[in-house]
């Protein structure tokens, strides 16, 4: 059951309960705050003549103002900020869901399916670079300042994915997209966990991914109705207006908080004393930009070659590509040189680092997710030219694990509240995802019975959210408050650095292998169609089921595909060892000042 923490005491809100199987389980003591009584079947006694605590006046001002909004807001407004962090976590989800469903025909429509890959490494490794300074920005100047601004890039990204031309500004307005989505998602992670105890925040996580229950099923067939119907621009025009009005409120709730608080508070309000010239020179300081340049530069250019040396003649060895990862390799070593001698604020804290708990997660979140974009890009493609699904159905198999994590989340949220642990999931977690992705290199093939690929994303479903969940607990246990936003920023940057080397092996697979598998399996009457059938999913699907040209397609799919898995399953590996790092912390340990859940 979760408690709303009351100043020095608690009081059970029947809109946030949650199953617990014993009364004993309802008595929390992790709050510092709160002195509870127990009466009858587990009831909490609430004492509201007790004066709370003063937040942290020594801490940045975003950390200031958020612990005192917990300790001078009331039960309903927590309640209402949460039911309004669902709604926005729906548009999301939905976004999510509906994009992925159309993101290898809106790339198609501009005869560049293959490039899908190239759109995505940019993207992927700026928006999670980008959440380090947004963690800076929520913490100096404020959660809501934070929200609005990523909304404003969600938002303008959303705008020119509906009124792009040409692949071009479809791959800029994914980067802003992906900025904004993804810095949406962190900040309201990090107010799950200002406003929540660790023994309860699994599970707060888990209800806050309960919207893609929904979003699995409706996504893909909303891309196929738009599709079909106005077509696809249409589906992010819609997104567009969606995603700011439900943003609105959760932003107004935020800033009337903060005010009330600073009202009881004034302590809290300080004046920084700069010009606007002193605040820019200050803030690029703060934000380390040339550190944030030089290791988007870096990465990207090291990358996104992986991609790109199919469409060069020399290939691998043409001057374009050598001159990337040149450069590139220079900017890392730029990077790490800058952040050593010259940067006054560093943009990676490696201070944070130095703790096994950390590192191990954020290690093992980056091998994660370099495995899924080994073998998951293309898998909506080859759902639909392997096995003939439709859309929708292609939608509803790649979406399982969007599906079952939010299930199976809210039964690992439940351990850990009731054993007060989180570790001894990970540990089984981890060799179970690698042996489920060692069976896709078998049943991922053309000829293999749907139940069995549909089997083997149920297997990583299980293991996979059980990792996300864990590593997410176990890295704010590690963390004091005034640090969770940099942690989880720090988790980010290793998830968008695993993430984006996952793409740039998936792409530089599929760029490299395809061409010559198509060729190996074409027979000589449509070999010289090849390029045209790698560079569009249309005209692969408009071969018929069971002609030559369709099979040889197929086959070429299913080797391709082979070797992603093979990739994945090896870089999967290094979870158990990572998971064997972590401290076994007690999340009951853990304290939250003010009204919390």
């Amino acid at each position: 059951m979760a408690e709303i923490k009351e100043k020095k005491g608690a009081e059970i809100s029947p809109e946030a309960q949650l199953p617990n199987p014993t009364s004993s389980c309802a008595v929390d003591e992790i709050s510092p705050a709160a002195t509870q009584t127990t009466t009858g079947q587990g009831s909490l006694d609430v004492d509201e003549k007790q004066v709370p605590e003063i937040p942290d006046l020594e801490g940045q001002d975003g950390v200031r103002d958020i612990e005192a909004i917990t300790l001078t807001w009331s039960k309903r407004m927590l309640i209402m900020t949460y039911v309004w962090l669902l709604i926005v976590h729906s548009i999301l989800a939905f976004e999510s869901s509906m994009s992925g469903a159309l993101i290898a025909y809106v790339t198609s429509d501009f005869q560049m399916h293959s490039l899908l890959t190239t759109a995505q490494v940019v993207a992927s490794i700026v928006g999670g670079v980008s959440r380090i300074p947004v963690a800076k920005i929520i913490d100096i100047w404020g959660r809501p300042e934070g929200f609005a601004l990523m909304t404003c890039f969600a938002t303008l990204g959303v705008v020119l994915m509906a009124v792009s031309r040409n692949v071009e500004t479809y791959a800029a307005a994914l980067v802003f997209y992906r900025v904004g989505e993804a810095g949406m998602h962190f900040v309201l992670s990090v107010f799950v966990a200002d406003t929540s105890t660790l023994r309860n925040r699994a599970l707060l996580l888990a209800l806050m991914s309960a919207p893609f229950l929904a979003t699995t099923f409706a996504g893909p067939a909303a891309a196929q109705d738009f599709l079909e119907g106005v077509g696809w621009r249409w589906a992010y025009g819609v997104i567009a207006i969606l995603m700011p009005v439900s943003a609105a409120p959760v932003l107004w709730i935020l800033l009337y908080a903060r005010k009330e608080a600073r009202k009881r508070f004034p302590a809290v309000v300080r004046g920084s004393g700069r010009t606007w010239s002193q605040s820019i020179a200050y803030y690029a300081i703060e934000f380390d930009v040339i550190g944030m340049l030089l290791i988007v530069a870096g990465f990207s250019l090291v990358i996104l070659p992986m991609s790109l040396a199919t469409y060069q003649a020399d290939k691998w060895r043409s001057a374009s590509i050598i001159t990337m990862i040149i450069i590139g390799s220079f900017s890392l070593i730029a990077f790490g040189v800058w952040e050593k001698y010259f940067a006054k604020v560093t943009l990676v804290s490696f201070h944070l680092l130095m703790d096994r708990t950390v590192m191990g997660v954020c290690v093992m979140s980056g091998v994660m997710f370099l495995a899924s974009r080994c073998c998951g890009p293309y898998f909506q493609s080859h759902l639909q030219v392997v096995f003939g699904l439709s859309i929708k159905n292609a939608g509803w198999i790649g979406s399982i694990y969007n599906l079952g994590a939010c299930s199976w989340s809210f039964v690992v949220g439940y351990l850990i509240r009731v054993t007060y642990r989180y570790k001894w999931l990970a540990v089984i977690a981890a060799p179970l995802l690698v042996m489920s992705v060692g069976l896709m290199i078998k049943f991922r093939m053309p000829g293999t019975p749907l139940g069995l690929v549909a089997m083997c994303q149920v297997l990583a479903t299980i293991a996979a959210s059980t990792l996300v969940l864990t590593e997410k607990i176990a890295i704010m246990a590690a963390a004091e408050h005034a640090n969770v936003a940099m942690v989880l920023a720090l988790l980010a940057l290793f998830t968008a650095v695993g993430d984006t080397i996952g793409l740039g092996v998936s792409g530089g697979i599929w760029t490299n292998s395809m061409p010559g598998l198509l060729q190996k399996y074409l027979p000589p009457d449509l070999e010289d169609q090849a390029n045209k059938i790698f560079d569009s999913l249309v005209v692969q699907l408009s071969y018929k089921w069971g002609t030559p040209g369709r099979l040889a397609i197929m086959d070429a799919y299913g080797e391709g595909m082979q070797r992603m898995c093979i990739a994945a399953c090896a870089v999967l590996t290094l979870t158990i060892p990572c998971t064997l790092a972590w401290k076994n912390l007690n999340v009951r340990d853990r304290q939250m000042k003010g009204r919390v859940i």
